[in-house]
């Protein structure tokens, strides 16, 4: 399956197609808004990249490198992982993370944290399959989880 994916970069051509991916029903609850994200984050910290499937866009990473954070879980963060609702189980969410880390491990960075609810519907199966580990709770009760990128 991987095979056929590729990164791109986010673009004109390539942001209504994110904006349109479908999520499979009870997702959308779990993710927060794209304007959410937008105020969180500076422009200049922020990953963000398109998945490709036969140029076609199947998912979309929105991640944060921000070393000078003062709250440690943000400072390589993952925000935002989407893949289409009918792409869903075929290997592309695991690529992205592979590829995340993989950036991250270019910059220096050894930990990459995400946060997430738990709840039905929620990632939490999907990120720890990936390797992501429970290492804490936000005020809001949302669970810190970190990937250790092996040195």
């Amino acid at each position: 399956m991987t095979d056929y994916l590729r990164l791109a970069e986010l673009s004109a051509a390539t942001i209504v197609e994110v904006n349109s991916l479908s999520l499979k029903p009870g997702q959308e609850q779990f993710i927060a808004p794209t304007s959410y994200a937008a105020a969180v984050l500076q422009p200049k910290t922020s990953w963000q990249r398109v998945v490709l499937r036969d140029n076609k866009v199947v998912g979309f990473i929105h991640a944060n490198f921000d070393p000078e954070a003062t709250r440690e879980e943000f400072r390589a963060a993952l925000w935002r992982i989407n893949v289409a609702a009918d792409a869903q189980g075929l290997g592309i969410g695991s690529y992205i993370v592979k590829e995340l880390m993989a950036e991250a491990q270019r910059r220096g960075i050894d930990r990459v944290t995400v946060l997430w609810e738990r709840g039905e519907s929620s990632p939490e199966k999907f990120f720890l399959n990936v390797g992501f580990k429970p290492v804490g709770e936000t005020e809001y009760g949302e669970i810190i989880g970190a990937y250790d990128i092996p040195g």
